[in-house]
């Protein structure tokens, strides 16, 4: 469990988000002690359409950039703040918009899918987005014959080929942290623990061996919410650490162990508890999207949103 931040901290947090009718929300992979302030912890989606239902006039986003992104598309008349913006992230830009629509270029008959780890502005350039928990349907969702460019998490994108068998050409992106668990990581992980329950996330690249090995394979709120149902007490997590907080804080009676203790995202680290009240204090930084990229993007992640 996370160290408590000293309590001044903690109760002038609580007095300016309800003097200014703020909302904080965190992802899963925040800091301990973020996650314990927040109002709400979840993963990117869940946290955006929180936002979007919510409310609160504004919303504290600890995450990264492209969460408080979304966050804007879905609640435009909201102020949406990240408390640093160097909270960025590795996956998201590994494509710029650009890129995309050259992309595209080469194939103009495929539809294009994006993840949700994307700018707002290569969400404008997609047809559907997708979570990490319903990549697969929002590709069934097209016509079977439909060429599918699918970016820019090419594990996920091989995840989703193999369970579709559907023609997909994947984008060379991959998350840093992600990459680095491998599949001697979980060969190893399995034989020290072989009655541990192995729950993968399909960013991981190590897919072979999640395929071969895995019990269950699914985004972080996937994860928190089959840990909660698993008969099982204790369990392999194949993911970035921070969500190690968030699993044995609600299930206290189980053990949870990391396949990598490496696995750890420098960006996601990058917003703490003092820099949430500074967010909250100077209403910064606030994050907008430029109302045409805004209404493209939109569309995207409507279809999303309609597929679970």
């Amino acid at each position: 469990m996370a160290t408590a931040p000293p309590t001044d901290i903690v109760a002038e947090i609580k007095r300016l988000a309800k003097e200014r009718n703020a909302v904080i929300l965190a992802h899963n992979y925040q800091r301990g002690d973020v996650q314990d302030i927040a109002d709400v912890v979840g993963d990117s989606l869940a946290l955006s359409q929180e936002a979007a239902k919510s409310s609160a006039d504004v919303i504290v986003f600890c995450g990264v950039h492209f969460m408080a992104e979304t966050a804007a598309v879905l609640a435009p008349t909201k102020t949406v703040l990240l408390p640093d913006l160097e909270a960025g992230c590795s996956l998201a830009a590994t494509a710029d918009a650009e890129q995309v629509r050259a992309w595209k270029v080469r194939h103009p008959q495929a539809a294009v899918v994006a993840y949700v780890n994307t700018t707002a502005a290569v969400k404008a350039e997609a047809d559907a987005c997708c979570t990490s928990s319903n990549a697969v349907k929002v590709v069934e969702s097209f016509p079977k014959d439909q060429e599918i460019l699918f970016l820019p998490d090419m594990y996920l994108g091989q995840f989703v080929r193999e369970k579709t068998k559907r023609k997909i050409h994947l984008w060379p992106g991959s998350c840093h942290v992600h990459y680095a668990i491998t599949d001697a990581d979980i060969e190893a992980q399995k034989k020290a623990h072989p009655q541990a329950e192995l729950m993968v996330h399909p960013e991981c690249g190590c897919l072979s061996s999640a395929l071969k090995h895995a019990d269950f394979i699914a985004s972080t709120s996937g994860m928190v919410r089959h840990a909660k149902e698993s008969p099982r007490t204790s369990f392999l997590v194949a993911t970035e650490t921070g969500i190690l907080h968030t699993l044995q804080k609600q299930n206290p009676s189980k053990t949870f162990l990391p396949v990598a203790r490496a696995a750890e995202c420098e960006f996601m680290k990058k917003i703490t508890v003092e820099k949430v009240l500074w967010s909250l204090q100077s209403l910064k930084h606030r994050i907008t999207v430029p109302p045409d990229v805004a209404a493209k993007a939109r569309r995207a992640i409507d279809r999303m949103v309609a597929t679970f």
